[in-house]
């Protein structure tokens, strides 16, 4: 799609809209200066009244004006006074009245403000509570006449639309102001048009609240005027108010113009600025007036509070080399070990300039390439641990401003570490100031509750199938990506969007067109969010927690996929966490649980995921699903990240895991920091930090991860010693890497396996190294392959196998020359081994 900033394609200069734009709302002659625009006369495109200086409606109609008949067309009004008997009358008729003060007025601009008429100006203002209002021009003062009891006053200037304000006097004081109906529209034609198609694909440029400069208006005074223009889609509404602490939240004094067809409503608020709390008031059909939220709020207030606040970021990015080198990664074929953060919880009661001291040290000291954020988009109930959104465009305001949470993900990315961030399309909460029943329908929602409610989680669900709907959703995505330079969205719960049956029991949901259970608008919104991700942000990751057999998740939306990155392998979790809470004395029955993954490992693009949601709820900690005594329970642990990191697939890990955190998981507390002082819960925190930095430098392990030739048994059926063994293979004959694993609670002491090549294997990783907390039982340092055939393979060696442990070997040629082809390497030569020396506490021996 064209970009929609493009001025030539939006008809916006400078915030203001361009004489291309206001073909439907006015009459324009454009000036030389870009984006200023003189007002000669403007009509309603609805046939309704003038709203930017045009003829009054109130004006009497019939013959026309002698004078102006005799001037030649074009030529202007005459200068002179004009005679007070020739003023224009101020009433207006009652039911225009009541409209407005009752704010069911579709176009407050067409009555209020400034409007020229026979050489006279009428000005009207809407100041409820004001006891008098007068027009300020040039020095001279013009007292209005009240019009109703609802604060409507009015006045006749001589000549052409002067450059005014308003006095205001009320019982307690006097202000001079601005007149917030005196200033044509801030979204232009074009925007419209998008936003009633559905792609808008920076919705939030136009939406919202916004910080701006206006020329004060149609009487040509010198400078600008600063002020909030507003802007919320409420197609239904009968009428829409904003309020806030500029107006006591009082909403009476500052109706909204309506935008024709696209369900547009606007205002240009002068005098106010950042940090200004407001929200909307909207007149459903019902006749009821609900205050909601702004659904595109860039900030909030503190929850329980709920009001939206007006922002404006000042932000200087310093992440540009960050930018241009993600840009150029094929993350599928690149280390991508992931943590995963709750932020409120990690350390209770920072800020986020605080975490970004403290947190990015601690994810580069521990080797993680990635840090998942569960979602920060604000959301009212902190139990919900940000799932339950109420403003998908705000960074929560918990831990500070939207600007301070661009220096976090700044400072993650100064220090090498990527930000994915949660995000929730899938359904929202039913708060009442939020987006349900928004302008007194279902408007976000679904109407058909079989389709627009989640029983499960007493949530609404997003109507995937309408235009505006699905342009809020893609634009959100494009919003965290462009604005907060995050590298990724996971996304979550997509397993419920793609099923119309999913949690309802039969007879509770409606079938598709097809008559099957697939939700097609659903399947399309994800295929067009990332196929938009994709195409304008290179470099990022859309990931899917997705966990059922649906076909090409990751697959490219042109060939029918849905078009993410990356899939959470829920299978293998749950399978691998099966089979390890079992005593090993019963794990030989179990075997096929941790072979079953290898049969669809490159099926899609993996991420092995160990998150927050398998600690919590009763499920209890990773390190409590081992079994076993204690030590017994760290070593199964240890013994299980080493399968885990060199298993195909990209790893995540919940925070807390990566030191065995005993307790399960809770968003109201920190986790169990002292924990990392005991030599159990310290070894698993080295060796968690070994793993990350040691799979970072040997690209076996993540170059063809979503290649079959990437990876090959050695032997996966020794169900009776509880052993598995692989081998993990590079890119154009880069080294192989040899993954063992002991699952049972004893040790293997010449145990003969087989090798793809002979030579010198190097021992680079043990997870019974003494350092971690083992046993330091190993190999000293390496084995030697000989060429005697075992396993099908032209090499074995005798091996050393500590219990419940994992050992990664690394062949190291003697001569320096090719290492061997791997499954399809082709025979190219292998490269040098670019790890190093073993990570602190890899080998295992006691010298070590």
């Amino acid at each position: 799609m064209d970009d929609p900033d493009d001025t030539r394609r939006t008809g916006s200069v400078n915030g203001r809209p361009d004489s291309v734009n206001l073909s439907r709302f006015t009459d324009t002659a454009v000036v030389d200066r870009p984006g200023v625009v003189e007002r000669t006369g403007a009509t309603d495109r609805t046939g309704g009244a003038d709203r930017t200086g045009g003829a009054d409606p109130a004006a009497p109609s019939g013959a026309p004006d002698p004078a102006a008949a005799a001037r030649p067309a074009g030529a202007p009004e005459p200068t002179g006074t004009p005679d007070p008997a020739s003023a224009p009358p101020l009433g207006l008729p009652g039911e225009v009245l009541d409209r407005l003060a009752g704010g069911a007025h579709h176009d407050p601009h067409g009555v209020l403000g400034a409007h020229p008429t026979r050489g006279w100006t009428l000005i009207r203002a809407l100041r409820p509570d004001a006891t008098a209002v007068t027009v300020l021009v040039d020095g001279t003062r013009h007292p209005m006449t009240r019009l109703q009891s609802g604060g409507i006053f009015a006045v006749a200037v001589p000549g052409g639309i002067p450059d005014y304000r308003f006095e205001v006097t009320y019982p307690d004081s006097t202000h001079v102001v601005d007149d917030p109906y005196q200033h044509l529209p801030t979204l232009g034609e074009i925007d419209l048009h998008l936003i009633g198609e559905g792609r808008h694909e920076r919705l939030w440029h136009v939406l919202g609240a916004h910080v701006r400069r206006l020329d004060r208006g149609p009487g040509g005074g010198a400078g600008t005027v600063a002020g909030v223009s507003f802007a919320v889609w409420a197609p239904n509404a009968r009428g829409v108010r904003v309020v806030g602490d500029f107006d006591f939240w009082d909403g009476r004094g500052f109706p909204m113009r309506s935008l024709g067809s696209s369900g547009v409503w606007e205002l240009f608020v002068p005098g106010i600025g950042a940090g200004t709390r407001y929200k909307y008031e909207i007149l459903g059909s019902d006749g009821v007036w609900r205050q909601k939220a702004d659904p595109l709020a860039f900030a909030t207030e503190q929850p329980p509070a709920t009001a939206s606040v007006v922002h404006e970021s000042s932000y200087t990015w310093d992440d540009a080399a960050w930018l241009e080198r993600r840009a150029s990664i094929p993350w599928h074929a690149a280390p991508v070990s992931i943590y995963e953060v709750h932020l409120a919880s990690w350390r209770r009661g920072l800020s986020y300039l605080e975490l970004a001291e403290q947190l990015v040290e601690y994810v580069r000291e521990n080797g993680f390439t990635h840090v998942e954020m569960l979602p920060v988009a604000e959301h009212p109930f902190g139990g919900s641990w940000g799932y339950q959104v109420t403003s998908y465009y705000a960074p929560t305001s918990r831990f500070g401003s939207p600007d301070e949470f661009r220096h976090l993900v700044d400072a993650l990315h100064a220090a090498g570490i990527g930000v994915i961030v949660d995000w929730v399309p899938a359904h929202f909460p039913r708060d009442a100031f939020a987006l349900g029943r928004f302008d007194g329908t279902p408007l976000y929602e679904h109407p058909d509750p079989r389709r627009g409610e989640q029983p499960d989680w007493g949530t609404y669900v997003f109507d995937f199938g309408r235009s505006e709907v699905r342009n809020f959703l893609v634009a959100n995505a494009l919003y965290w990506l462009e604005e907060f330079h995050v590298d990724g969205l996971r996304v979550d719960a997509v397993a419920s969007m793609l099923y119309l049956d999913y949690s309802r029991p039969s007879g509770e949901w409606v079938p598709n067109a097809h008559g099957g259970r697939e939700n097609l608008e659903a399947v399309s919104l994800l295929q067009e969010v990332n196929a938009t991700v994709y195409r304008r942000v290179p470099g990022a990751m859309m990931i899917a927690e997705e966990s059922t057999a649906w076909p090409g998740v990751t697959r490219p939306t042109h060939l029918g996929g849905l078009g993410f990155g990356f899939k959470w392998n829920m299978g293998w979790m749950h399978d691998t966490l099966d089979y390890s809470s079992r005593a090993p004395l019963f794990r030989t029955y179990h075997h096929h649980q941790m072979t079953f993954s290898l049969m669809y490992a490159f099926s899609e693009n993996f991420v092995l995921p160990f998150s927050h949601d398998e600690v919590v709820h009763g499920k209890g900690s990773l390190l409590r699903k081992m079994p076993g005594d204690r030590r017994a329970q760290l070593a199964n642990l240890r013994a299980l990240y080493g399968y885990m990191w060199a298993h195909p697939g990209k790893q995540l890990l919940f925070m807390g895991c990566e030191f065995a955190q005993d307790n399960e998981w809770s968003e109201a507390t920190s986790l169990d920091w002292h924990l990392l002082g005991e030599a159990g819960h310290g070894g698993v925190a080295r060796l968690v930090r070994d793993l990350n930095h040691t799979y970072r430098e040997i690209p076996a392990l993540w170059e063809r991860d979503s290649d079959p030739s990437g990876f090959s048994w050695i032997d996966a059926s020794d169900a009776e010693n509880n052993v598995f063994a692989f081998v993990r293979w590079g890119e154009d004959g880069e080294r192989a890497l040899a993954c063992v694993t002991n699952f049972a609670g004893v040790g293997q002491v010449g145990y003969r396996l087989g090798f793809p090549f002979p030579g010198r294997w190097r021992e680079v990783l043990n997870t019974d190294a003494l350092d971690y907390g083992g046993g330091g039982m190993g190999n000293l340092g390496g084995i030697t392959a000989v060429a005697d055939p075992s396993h099908g393979l032209p090499a074995s060696a005798a091996l050393s196998l500590p219990p419940l442990g994992t050992v990664w070997f690394v062949h190291e040629p003697a001569d320096g020359g090719p290492a061997g082809d791997g499954p399809s390497a082709d025979g190219q030569a292998d490269n040098e081994l670019t790890a190093g020396e073993p990570a602190d506490g890899a080998r295992s021996d006691p010298e070590a």
